[in-house]
């Protein structure tokens, strides 16, 4: 059991029997009252994303995942296969689940999957990830590395701004947590 005062954003938590992940949370006291907690949270189940109230002090019971390192191996109209690097077991999951972190999963990339009961949760992917550069415009003469920047299409579908001087081919380094360019790799 955890208390509103021990809360932190990205907790996964268990509430009327389903998991619900801490998006936010803000500890407010209002005069004579008493102090209470908003939070927004997102159901892992729906992906519905929720704001609501609770007294402080109130008790939540954690959610009891297990870590699992596994390796991406490929997608196949719309599944994507994992196979877990200790038991070599390979599973399927689909598009949807995975939400935006298809964008990042490349042959090879090894990342953690929570499971819940033996059923995939969620992915927690390397803060960063090297991908290519598959289609982004020319840059121009007098284009430098602080003048701005140009839309690239990288080899899983996500589209970043780079600075001009990125061409067709580069290896780029990119975020995972907010989808931004960081330094090109080659």
């Amino acid at each position: 059991m955890i208390e509103t005062g021990d809360l932190r954003k990205g907790l996964t938590l268990l509430i009327d029997g389903e998991l619900v992940r801490v998006l936010d949370y803000q500890h407010v006291k209002m005069g004579r009252g008493s102090a209470f907690v908003r939070l927004t949270l997102k159901n892992l189940r729906t992906g519905a994303t929720t704001t609501t109230t609770v007294q402080a002090g109130t008790r939540f019971e954690l959610a009891p995942l297990e870590r699992h390192r596994v390796q991406f191996l490929y997608e196949d109209s719309g599944q994507y296969h994992f196979m877990d690097t200790e038991t070599f077991e390979q599973f399927a999951i689909d598009r949807e689940a995975l939400g935006d972190a298809v964008y990042y999963l490349k042959e090879g990339l090894q990342l953690d999957l929570l499971t819940y009961n033996g059923q995939p949760v969620e992915v927690e992917l390397p803060v960063t990830v090297d991908l290519k550069v598959v289609d982004t415009p020319p840059g121009v003469r007098g284009d430098t590395q602080s003048g701005g920047g140009k839309p690239a299409t990288l080899e899983t579908g996500l589209v970043v701004t780079v600075p001009f001087f990125i061409e067709i081919g580069d290896i780029v380094r990119v975020d995972t947590r907010t989808g931004e360019y960081i330094e090109r790799v080659s």
